[in-house]
């Protein structure tokens, strides 16, 4: 029940037909007696600069779930930015603080990290290597360096967006190597896709697996099947593996705890959500 004193999540993007988020929050808010609510709000980006603005003068918003095509933008609009926001080079969550300054934070490479240290794969020191250095893989890289592994090799098809994420790394991250240019798995104790192949029947697999060793961790951000045919291909070959889901329901605790709601274990999320299976 929304009443008078229900606080506000926004989540802005464009379109909203496909968000999940208000699926999953909004029932474990329910369960737990906190009186809030995560509202969808479509903004086309031409009118996004003034509404974010507009959104926080509301006196009932503690912050906002922020999706595509917003997310770069957001760092222009908040008057502050964490580390991994800023190597990312993107936002996805605004917090309004109590003395009404906006800080921007970046999740989505947090819910990758808190699956894989859940599932027992210890980062500090590992070598890592991401494909697709783009809205995904750029905030995967900076919440892997600020888990402390010791070595990231990034590849995308756009070579500038590597060289240009590798340099963010370095300034944030100054003690961590950085190689760019290469997909091969060779040698990598973690890779992960962060490309959208998987999407579509027939893609290309996004790095030689007869390349990968057994004992090498994969994961994958592709969501639309369980299962990918990179993750399918890894498991033949004996890998652990993380799918795409994981990094959604490992994410939503960061969420809560950034707004000040406390927060949850990915089985509980998945108890009360309301996605279609």
């Amino acid at each position: 029940m929304i009443s008078g004193t229900t606080t506000l999540i926004a989540h802005i993007g464009y379109p909203t037909f496909a968000f999940k988020a208000p699926l999953i929050y909004n029932p474990w808010f329910e369960k737990n007696d906190i009186d809030a609510v995560v509202v969808p709000m479509g903004v086309k980006a031409e009118d996004y600069r003034e509404t974010l603005p507009r959104l926080f003068a509301l006196t009932n918003i503690r912050g906002a779930l922020v999706t595509m095509p917003h997310k770069v933008v957001t760092c222009e609009l908040v008057d502050e930015l964490s580390p991994v926001a800023t190597v990312a080079g993107a936002a996805n969550a605004v917090l309004r603080r109590e003395d009404g300054t906006l800080l921007g934070d970046q999740f989505d490479g947090a819910g990758f990290v808190r699956g894989v240290e859940r599932k027992g794969f210890a980062l500090a020191g590992k070598r890592v290597l991401v494909v697709g250095n783009g809205g995904v893989g750029s905030p995967i890289a900076a919440s892997l360096a600020g888990a402390g592994v010791g070595e990231i090799g990034l590849f995308d098809p756009n070579t500038s967006a590597s060289e240009a994420l590798a340099g963010r790394l370095a300034d944030q991250y100054p003690d961590i190597p950085v190689t760019v240019g290469s997909k091969d798995p060779d040698g990598y104790d973690l890779v992960v896709n962060a490309t959208p192949l998987g999407m579509n029947d027939g893609d290309p697999l996004p790095c030689d697996v007869d390349r990968i060793a057994p004992t090498t961790f994969v994961g994958e951000v592709v969501m639309k099947q369980t299962i990918t045919p990179f993750l399918a291909a890894a498991q033949a070959k004996g890998c652990p593996i993380q799918v795409g889901s994981d990094m959604l329901f490992e994410m939503i605790p960061a969420y809560l705890e950034f707004f000040g709601f406390g927060t949850a274990t990915p089985e509980e999320l998945r108890a009360v959500s309301q996605i279609k299976a």
